[in-house]
């Protein structure tokens, strides 16, 4: 990235690591659009839209806002988005729809509308938010496992896509860090959700911190960012250490199915 202002589009801007990578993205300089579904959330900031992910009218009408009021974009981060989770034979399918239609679907309606003015522009970058659970796959989380799986390949599949085009794209993958991201869940498995609320709760991570490193991180044009030492960690064992890690997995999974 270039040391001129970047014009930001940064969706789920209204509290969480998006308010964190808003005023990361602020404070170095950039020109921010921060979004939200809940407008009261970006009220606040001197560039704000409300855009619910999974409306096609709110993306159309975000680009709209970007081309007249800026001329064009120079980063997408597609940051929106819900935690969830549940045993195979607890969470229903209908929790599984709801994740994907958000979590994925949300991400790929914004990319279809300004994949064709970053390949007008022949720029731009794509900073797509997904988590360690896309590299990285506890029991319990099935649903969470496999729609953040899909967003590492879609990030991927992005990045060989677009190059041709000057367009990059990156992938964020960190581990449980304090945030909001809990606050919403309702989903049928009331064990796997006090897990996870408890790890979100007991990080010693801050949104901050992990906004801090992905910007850095995009700053160096890294394509996948692991922005925290736990994320690196739990990459490396599976990595390096397969039957270390399906141990530790099982044991992770035998103390849930115990509760």
């Amino acid at each position: 990235m270039s040391g001129t202002p970047q014009r930001v589009l940064i969706t789920g801007a209204g509290s969480g690591l998006g308010a964190a990578l808003a005023d990361a993205f602020e404070t170095r300089g950039d020109l921010v659009l921060a979004t939200d579904r809940d407008p009261a959330g970006v009220a606040s900031r001197a560039q704000h839209l409300a855009l619910d992910i999974t409306s096609g009218g709110d993306w159309a009408a975000a680009r709209a806002w970007v081309e007249q009021e800026w001329g064009g974009l120079d980063v997408l981060v597609n940051n929106a988005g819900i935690a969830g989770g549940g045993r195979l034979d607890v969470a229903g399918v209908e929790e599984w729809r709801r994740i994907f239609e958000i979590n994925l679907f949300g991400m790929v309606s914004g990319l279809s509308e300004f994949v064709p003015l970053f390949k007008q522009q022949r720029s731009g970058r794509i900073v797509n938010v997904a988590s360690l659970a896309g590299f990285v796959h506890p029991a319990g989380m099935g649903a969470y496992n496999a729609v953040k799986a899909a967003v590492v390949a879609l990030s991927e599949t992005a990045g060989h896509e677009l190059a041709e085009y000057g367009v990059a794209c990156s992938v964020v993958a960190p581990s449980y860090f304090r945030t909001n991201l809990m606050d919403d869940v309702a989903g049928a498995d009331t064990a796997l959700t006090e897990v996870m609320r408890s790890l979100v709760a007991g990080s010693p991570l801050s949104a901050e911190a992990i906004a801090r490193e992905v910007l850095s991180a995009v700053e160096r044009g890294d394509e996948v960012i692991v922005p925290d030492d736990a994320a690196r960690s739990a990459i490396a064992l599976k990595a390096g250490d397969r039957d270390r890690y399906d141990a530790v997995m099982r044991r992770q999974a035998a103390k849930l199915n115990a509760r």
